[in-house]
């Protein structure tokens, strides 16, 4: 089997993850004004990317991606409950845990490993979205870049169709988005290819913001 075929199922809107579910609070950024065309959305995108809540599960992947290789339950372990702990909102724990939690599911029964039954022994309680992926991929055999630019294309993605049925941009834009943010996605990839726990952080405090008050939209569409 090729390596990238299990990404390609994994992360693709028919994995039942419930995705399309979650705005991680661009809803909000909407309304309030923040996002309303292509360029703020692109920026937007950019800065979860390169500063935000992508940058840091990209580095608790690639951690627990090598704790799962190495057998590691310690480190496994560690990494799975500090990304619990890094939710910004009670919306952002509860947008990584259902989808970590379908995603482990779901593998277990269609795509089981060794790796997924170990970070289950190693940490039984609810299991963070990256943390889950990243053990997949290291179950079967996937290269550790290749999952993380697979993993932050589909993160980006996803907002992209969630912004389309928000209506701040159309199709198109959200294809050059897409398309123009490739490059930020192989250098943080790279970056987190090689990054420890030490290294997390982040600077994207309208995107938490926006997450925060997403939890009392009166009128909403997504559940973050």
């Amino acid at each position: 089997m090729s390596a990238h075929l299990p990404l390609m199922v994994w992360l693709s809107p028919s994995f039942p993850v419930g995705a399309f579910a979650y705005s991680h609070g661009l809803e909000w950024a909407f309304e309030a004004g923040d996002l309303h065309d292509a360029a703020t959305l692109r920026d937007w995108l950019e800065a979860l990317v390169v500063h935000g809540s992508l940058r840091n599960d990209l580095i608790l992947f690639a951690c627990a991606f090598r704790a799962a290789v190495d057998r590691d339950e310690a480190a496994l372990a560690e990494t799975a409950e500090l990304a619990l702990a890094l939710a910004t909102s009670s919306e952002r724990r509860l947008e990584t845990v259902t989808q970590g939690n379908a995603f482990v599911a779901a593998v277990r029964a269609a795509w089981p490993c060794a790796a997924i039954e170990h970070l289950r022994a190693s940490w039984p309680g609810d299991i963070a979205y990256p943390v889950a992926v990243a053990c997949a991929s290291a179950g079967h055999g996937v290269p550790l870049l290749l999952a993380l630019e697979a993993y932050g294309l589909a993160f980006v993605a996803n907002l992209v169709s969630a912004s389309v049925r928000l209506g701040i941009i159309g199709q198109t834009d959200g294809q050059r988005i897409t398309a123009g943010l490739v490059p930020a996605l192989h250098e943080a990839a790279a970056a987190a290819e090689v990054a420890t726990l030490d290294d997390i952080g982040g600077c994207a405090l309208r995107s938490d913001l926006a997450s925060l008050r997403h939890e009392t939209q009166y009128s909403r569409l997504f559940r973050s």
